[in-house]
């Protein structure tokens, strides 16, 4: 799967914001309280795990918003 790109959705739940991956049924993390801390908590887990695709959906379901998350720590301390 190494050609599949890390991505993360923040969508509407009838119970908050949820972040999933893409064809995952349960929630990667809690389900948040509002908009903002599940495209945070996204991000955290994007940064985690090497880096990778953020989609933030709107109520209705569609793409408003796409970002690319950099990884959270680079191991290598190179000059160039």
């Amino acid at each position: 799967m190494a050609d599949r790109p890390n991505t993360r959705d923040v969508s509407k739940r009838d119970d908050g914001w949820a972040v999933t991956k893409p064809g995952a049924e349960r929630a990667s993390a809690a389900v948040l309280p509002t908009q903002a801390a599940a495209v945070a908590r996204a991000k955290e887990i994007l940064a985690n795990d090497g880096g990778g695709e953020l989609r933030v959906r709107g109520k209705n379901g569609q793409v408003r918003e796409q970002n690319t998350v950099p990884p959270g720590s680079d191991p290598k301390k190179s000059k160039g």
